[in-house]
């Protein structure tokens, strides 16, 4: 596989994404909201490990060129939180290996996951596939692999207490109508 082959199918997640997390934002159901981005947050980082697994991509030239300014993040960012409500702020290990619990918040760490991938999304469509591969595997060594991968942590024990928290009541009337029957 080429770089520019390579280079397509990540801009091809990295845009899927974008779209379905811009799109999960405009949402306004939370019960909705935290299974989808488990789903792209899971895909992504898929995206992410294909990065890491390959060899160190090498930018053409020594400063990073000019791709205009960052997309306005903060409208989703609030909208997420609003959305995810208590469920907003969690805590994780940054780095397991130098054990320290870290706060956050999904709302930014989502919008700063968007905002690394979204630049080497601008630098692949300006042409500049070197830079963009070069780019989505440095920050996701640097920042939104780990920031990915503690937000699918969180999402999944959201998920997972959703389901798995329910209070069991199917033999509340046995368990009562034996007890009436024992009280006679």
């Amino acid at each position: 596989m080429t770089e520019q082959d390579l280079a397509e199918q990540i801009a091809d997640q990295v845009e899927s994404f974008l779209l379905a997390v811009r799109a999960v934002g405009q949402e306004a159901d939370p019960g909705s909201a935290v299974p989808l981005l488990l789903l792209e947050v899971s895909q992504v980082l898929l995206a992410g490990a294909r990065l890491g697994a390959h060899q160190d991509f090498e930018p053409r030239e020594e400063y990073q060129p000019d791709v205009g300014p960052e997309a306005d993040v903060e409208e989703l960012r609030l909208r997420l939180a609003e959305m995810l409500g208590d469920a907003d702020t969690y805590s994780f290990v940054f780095d397991p290996y130098n054990p320290e619990v870290v706060v956050s918040q999904l709302s930014d760490d989502i919008t700063s996951i968007v905002t690394d991938l979204e630049n080497g999304l601008r630098h692949f469509r300006l042409g500049n596939v070197d830079e963009a591969l070069w780019w989505w595997q440095f920050s996701y060594v640097s920042n939104w692999g780990n920031l990915a991968g503690a937000v699918l942590n969180a999402l999944l024990t959201v998920v997972a207490h959703d389901r798995l928290d329910v209070e069991f009541t199917g033999e509340d009337e046995e368990i009562q109508a034996a007890v009436d029957i024992l009280d006679v």
